[in-house]
């Protein structure tokens, strides 16, 4: 939810009795009440429980003009957000008046006197989880964002396909939407940035129309939260948890999973944060596979920047702090164009003996590459698990290290490599390459391609790669100080990459590679 201090333009004055009773302690046992007003809701906060009650406004997107159905919009909005949050959301509560005239919680259900009005109820949890209060005071991890991304990965997968929506059309009709109502308010956006945004967009759509199309065809377009941004995350018992899932109009929640996923990326580079969105996206597709959907990525992130600078419009409009939302309403408009002239797509290699410090490298440098959230990471550690059938921080037996497993790791990586390349995306490959033929193979694939090639070879002395893979913890890598020191005797034969000593302090490692890769 989004908080919005106006009132709705129209229908509020019909709920003026319930809104009263609502936020009358003695409604609630006595407990004081705290109250936050949307531009569609009015939500009462009360003990352990949040009260949600729709407004009686009509919008161009929702309808909530009668008790009907804000009824049928609640029973809608708790079967929707049970799929994800079944804790959060406990059920839908009924305003009687009884017959003394007054109103009063139908909480048994027992029916006592006709339904005035609806309620959803929720239960209550501190501001301070959500996680766009954790991003303003730095609180959100690598560690969560992964977690997080794996929750949406299997919500995507359990959530319904929907083929007959959609695809090419979902997003015209997006485009269209976001550039009538940019157009409506001159005085806010200039008429020249959204033209060209128009312009960028369409190109976009034409050169991408094929691929939306095959995409619903096979399944990716599925029935997803449809407002996935922060504020409607929270941390719950230690899970990241989606809530407040798009109940109003199902058009705006069934979409391409990757479109659904984009609104996330976005809100998180929009407030400095690629790093955090660079982690989520590379965990999603370890999760999923959906390498496939980066090629709309860039639009997709359009759009919801897009969508966001009309949403921020329209709060001013209705009354809200008129500088910051101006400013911010522009920003996301450059957001939208910028994200339609996406950095080229590269390839950049990380390889060195085991402790070398490739992994760490990889994961400080990939948000900095290519296209937003930046480059994709691909592990041969991760992949060996996954295409061993285990969770990647489960140690494989020695059979799992064989050279035919090793064979199939790496042919995947090069596949996977070109395939994020193809999508007009950046890659890193973090991985050994220890054979002068393996290091061959990545350049080739950068070659064949047509984009620009970097490597970057790790070293460090043994005793130090020996202490950094005795003290891994939760890690995907299974090397030991025996595997380190038994590397000491490969033929490396000659390495043409970037070499770095990693030995060094890391500040001053990471400024060097940033200088090869510049």
């Amino acid at each position: 939810m989004t908080a919005h201090p106006a009132e709705p333009r129209a229908g509020s004055g019909s709920q003026g009795e319930v809104i009263a009773f609502l936020g009358d302690p003695r409604t609630h046992g006595g407990q004081a009440v705290q109250r936050i007003d949307t531009h569609a809701a009015l939500v009462f906060l009360a003990g352990d429980r949040a009260l949600k009650l729709k407004r009686a406004v009509r919008y161009p997107y929702l309808d909530y003009s009668t008790v009907e159905k804000r009824q049928a919009a609640c029973v809608a909005e708790l079967a929707i957000n049970r799929r994800s949050a079944p804790t959060l959301y406990r059920g839908v509560v009924a305003i009687c008046r009884g017959i003394d005239g007054r109103l009063r919680l139908d909480e048994d259900g027992g029916g006592d006197g006709d339904a005035v009005d609806w309620l959803v109820e929720m239960a209550r949890f501190p501001d301070e989880s959500l996680f766009d209060r954790m991003a303003e005071r730095q609180a959100l991890t690598l560690p969560l964002m992964h977690r997080l991304a794996e929750r949406i990965a299997a919500f995507h997968r359990e959530a319904a396909p929907r083929p007959e929506g959609g695809g090419l059309e979902a997003m015209l009709a997006v485009a269209d939407g976001n550039f009538e109502d940019l157009r409506a308010a001159p005085d806010l956006f200039p008429a020249t940035a959204v033209e060209r945004l128009a312009e960028r967009t369409g190109d976009a759509l034409d050169r991408l129309a094929p691929l939306l199309e095959e995409r619903r065809r096979a399944g990716f377009v599925r029935h997803g939260h449809g407002d996935l941004h922060l504020r409607n995350i929270v941390l719950r018992d230690g899970e990241p948890t989606l809530f407040d899932a798009i109940e109003f109009d199902e058009a705006l929640a069934v979409a391409d999973v990757f479109y659904d996923l984009a609104f996330l990326l976005m809100d998180l580079d929009h407030r400095g944060l690629r790093p955090l969105g660079n982690a989520v996206l590379n965990r999603y597709l370890e999760e999923t596979g959906d390498y496939g959907g980066l090629a709309a990525l860039p639009l997709f992130l359009s759009l919801r920047a897009a969508v966001r600078a009309k949403v921020s419009a329209a709060a001013l409009r209705l009354g809200g702090r008129a500088e910051g939302l101006a400013d911010e309403a522009r920003r996301y408009l450059d957001h939208a164009l910028a994200a339609l002239e996406p950095a080229p797509a590269r390839l950049v290699a990380v390889g060195g003996l085991s402790g070398s410090g490739k992994t760490r490298l990889a994961q400080r440098i990939a948000p900095e590459l290519g296209p937003a959230p930046g480059a994709v990471v691909l592990r041969s550690d991760v992949l060996r698990k996954r295409l061993c059938g285990v969770a990647d921080t489960d140690r494989l037996p020695d059979e799992g290290y064989a050279p035919a497993v090793t064979g199939r790791v790496y042919a995947e990586l090069y596949r996977r490599a070109a395939a994020v390349l193809a999508a007009g995306h950046a890659v890193v490959v973090d991985a050994v390459s220890a054979r002068p033929d393996e290091r061959r193979r990545i350049e080739a694939i950068a070659a064949e391609a047509g984009v620009r090639f970097d490597g970057i070879w790790m070293e460090a002395p043994l005793a130090e790669r020996m202490a950094r893979v005795t003290n891994r913890r939760n890690d995907a890598s299974d090397a030991t100080a025996e595997v380190a020191k038994r590397q000491e005797s490969y033929d490396l034969g000659t390495i043409g990459w970037t070499r770095l000593d990693s030995g060094r302090v890391a500040s001053d490692v990471l400024d060097d590679a940033r200088a090869s890769l510049a």
